[in-house]
């Protein structure tokens, strides 16, 4: 019965930079541990000087991830032990927020099917956020009773669909639109500035 189980255990070990991978080649199946302190890329700010400053890019995952990602056919992400409750109850200073969807605003089609969001004029849908509850009520939910503050950015974000870069962007190219990222400065500073207000 060991022996059997020896044998289904036959791997090869592979260190990469900042994790390891196991090769089971009679399943044929790898599992790769990939030890990140961000799930966003970052990047050297002057790339001769390890040393220099980085600058985070929060819409890209990291350089791994990229380089790799289509050779996964199942990618766990996982923060949460980071969070557990000793660290967070334990440390009276540890404020947690959890911010809701930022609203897409493709018409006409999504982004890979002619999908537009070339309004100009900002509030044409309406000046105000007519709801009492949360824009999710899952999530509400979820946190409610916790020490995690919801940040809900969703219905007023909503109203400004005239936000986007839309067609505007430095590298347009025709008949793409981008209603999902924002203009800056724009409406991510009104979320920053509920944040602010927050803590």
């Amino acid at each position: 019965m060991w022996a059997k189980n020896m044998v289904f255990l036959n791997l090869v070990e592979r260190f990469v930079p900042n994790g390891w991978a196991y090769r089971f080649s009679n399943t044929n199946t790898t599992i790769l541990y990939y030890w990140s302190s961000t799930l966003a890329d970052l990047e050297p700010l002057n790339i001769t000087d390890k040393a220099t400053d980085v600058a985070m890019h929060l819409d890209r995952a990291p350089a791994f991830m990229r380089q790799f990602l289509h050779h996964f056919d199942v990618l766990v992400l996982n923060t949460g032990h980071h969070w557990n409750r000793g660290k967070i109850t334990a440390n009276h200073w540890v404020m947690a927020f959890f911010r809701t969807i930022s609203p897409r605003h493709f018409r006409n089609g999504d982004w890979n099917t002619g999908g537009n969001c070339d309004n100009t004029t900002p509030l044409t849908g309406g000046s105000g956020v007519s709801q009492d509850e949360s824009s999710d009520p899952v999530i509400a939910a979820a946190v409610k009773g916790t020490n995690i503050t919801l940040l809900d950015i969703t219905a007023l974000s909503d109203l400004r669909d005239e936000g986007h870069i839309s067609r505007y962007s430095v590298k347009a190219t025709a008949g793409v639109n981008d209603c999902l990222h924002w203009c800056l400065p724009g409406i991510p500073d009104t979320w920053n500035e509920l944040l602010v207000a927050q803590i």
